[in-house]
This record gives structure tokens, sequence and C-alpha cells, in this order.
């Protein structure tokens, strides 16, 4: 496996866990992951939320840690990056306002790269307009987007994920174990055991 150079678009109050588990887990296997914001630098940080499904009729918001960006937002080629990753939470929801980032968004589908979007990351993809015709799965308070945009909501449990063409999405983090390992096998990414 060859490694690959991940983009991954971060906001204040982007979920804690869909952002610090695939950044690191993504690395763990020998991938590069510039984590960027827009109007930050490399060295700053953005605040991130915890959601947890504790019975309520939506998720419970708690404060989750400060997590380090490691590239800046404005230095960025698109082209250098083989893949995007797009955490949930509420980033989503004010990032889609960002003209350059709907840009990047639009880049990484036109040319058919791999995109992972997890959560209200469907958000983002809804605002680019890139999910006519697609099926997508997001958390699902973000099922109309996903429908007004064009796209198939895919109602699975909160566990799972989905894999189309060159997206790979699910609804929240507990399904981290199938959401990154098919976007692992959209990357090319292949891990053998001893």
């Amino acid at each position: 496996m060859s490694a690959k150079r991940l983009l991954m678009i971060c906001g204040d109050f982007v979920e804690d866990y869909e952002t610090m588990v695939p950044f690191q887990a993504l690395q763990a296997v020998g991938h590069r992951v510039d984590a960027v914001c827009p109007d930050k630098r490399a060295g700053d940080s953005v605040a991130t939320a915890i959601h947890d499904f504790e019975g309520d009729q939506t998720y419970t918001e708690k404060p989750g840690h400060r997590f380090a960006l490691n590239a800046s937002f404005d230095d960025i080629a698109v082209n250098d990056y083989d893949g995007l990753v797009i955490p949930g939470g509420r980033a989503p929801e004010y990032l889609r306002l960002d003209p350059r980032v709907i840009e990047i968004v639009r880049h990484f589908f036109s040319v058919e790269k791999p995109v992972a979007a997890i959560c209200h990351g469907a958000q983002l993809l809804a605002a680019a307009r890139v999910l006519g015709g697609r099926t997508c799965a997001a958390y699902p308070a973000c099922r109309p987007e996903v429908e007004l945009a064009g796209g198939e909501y895919a109602d699975i449990p909160v566990d799972k994920a989905v894999t189309e063409g060159n997206l790979v999405s699910a609804p929240a983090w507990p399904a981290h174990p199938e959401w990154i390992a098919q976007y692992l096998a959209l990357l090319g990414t292949r891990i053998s055991h001893a």
C-alpha cells in the first residue's frame, strides 16, 4: 500500500469522536491527514463537542477537547490530496456557507476521489450539490437535506455505513468501525494480520 495524503475539513464544535478517531486511525495505518479549518493556521485549534445518545429525542452535547490543526487552510492545494474526510457535529452547518469549502468538496466529487462523510457532514455535501442520484447516510435530522439535494437517504442503523461510488457515509460515530474500514477500502488500503 502506498500512503495517501488526506484532507480533513474541521470547524469549531466539530464532533470530537468523528474528528479525533479517524484522524488518528488513518495515520495509524500510514496515511497523512491534514486537518484544516477556514481562517485558521497549523497550530491553531478548534473546539470540539461530544454528542451522545442517551435516550432523549435527539443527541446531547458536551464540551469536547481542543483539536490541534496540523495544516493551514489557506495553503492547501486540493490536487495534492488523494481523499477527503468530513466529520460531523455543528461545524458543517456554518462551514457550508464558505465558498472555498464548497469548491473543495465539489473538486473531490468531480475527480471521483474517495470522500468519507459522517453525521452532519451530509450538510456540506448537500450544499455542494453533489448528492444528486446518490445514496448517503447521515444523522437522521439531516435526512431532509439529503433528500432536498436529490440524494437517497440511507436509513441504516447508527452503527452502520454505506459506500456508493467514491462516497462512504455513516449516521454517527458508533459506525466508526464500518465507516473507517469502508473508507480504507476506497483508498485501496490493505491490512493483513500475521
